[in-house]
C-alpha cells in the first residue's frame, strides 16, 4: 500500500507539540470536507484526509453498505486494513506519529472499525454519529487510548442503543471512553464542536 493508494490531502503541522488528525469524512464527502472542522478543532495539527474509495450513487465512502444501517462487513474489513496501511505508509511519508482518527458517520463508522481491527493504527478516535460498525468484534487491546463518541438525541439513523454498544465495546476493549449524546440529529452542530474542541485539547499526544 502506497501513498498514492487514496487521493488524499495533507497539511503540516503548525504546532508539532499536537497529535496530527486522520480526517475522515461522511458519505458524499471529499478529501476536501473536513479540513476546515481539523483547522477548528485543533488549529496547528497536522491533517491528513483521504478520500473514500467506494461509490454509492455516486457518492464517495468508506466500505459498501447493503441498505442504511447495514454493512457489508466483508468489504469493511477489507477497506480498513487498506485504510490502516494508508495510514502506515503515511506516517512513514509525512514524518507522523499515530494520529486522532476525526470521524463524522460514515467515517467514524470505519474508524471505530479500525480500533478494533487495527488498534495500533489510531491514537484515538473521534467518532461523531458512529454506529456499531461489526456485529461480532474481534478481542483489541486499547489500553488508555482516548475516544469520545457524540450521539445525537434527535438522529433518525443512529439507534441510541446502538451508539451505546460501541461505546461499551470500545470500552470493554480498554479505551477511555466518553460518550455524550447531544440535543442534535444527524449533522454536525456548534454543540459537537465546542465538545470536540475543549476533548481534543486534553488528549496528550502519545
Amino acid at each position: 500500500m502506497s501513498i498514492q493508494s487514496f487521493v488524499h490531502r495533507f497539511e503540516p503541522a503548525g504546532a508539532p507539540d499536537r497529535p496530527p488528525l486522520l480526517l475522515l469524512h461522511g458519505t458524499g464527502g471529499d478529501e476536501t470536507d473536513l479540513m476546515p472542522l481539523g483547522r477548528m478543532l485543533a488549529p496547528g495539527a497536522a491533517l491528513l484526509s483521504p478520500r473514500g474509495p467506494v461509490l454509492e450513487n455516486g457518492m464517495p465512502r468508506f466500505f459498501r453498505r447493503l441498505a442504511e444501517g447495514v454493512f457489508d462487513e466483508a468489504d469493511l474489513r477489507r477497506r480498513a486494513a487498506d485504510l490502516a496501511a494508508f495510514v502506515g505508509a503515511a506516517r512513514e511519508t509525512y514524518g507522523l506519529p499515530a494520529p486522532l482518527a476525526v470521524g463524522f458517520s460514515n467515517g467514524a463508522n470505519i474508524a471505530a472499525a479500525m480500533l478494533l481491527l487495527h488498534p495500533e493504527v489510531l491514537a484515538g478516535a473521534l467518532l461523531i454519529r458512529a454506529m456499531v460498525p461489526l456485529a461480532e468484534p474481534p478481542a483489541a487491546d486499547l489500553a488508555g487510548r482516548p475516544v469520545l463518541i457524540l450521539s445525537g438525541s434527535l438522529d433518525p439513523i443512529v439507534p441510541a442503543q446502538n451508539a451505546a454498544r460501541l461505546a461499551a465495546q470500545l470500552g470493554a476493549a480498554g479505551a477511555a471512553v466518553t460518550h455524550e449524546v447531544l440535543p442534535a440529529g444527524h449533522g454536525l452542530t456548534q454543540a459537537d464542536l465546542a465538545r470536540a474542541q475543549a476533548w481534543l485539547a486534553g488528549v496528550q499526544p502519545r
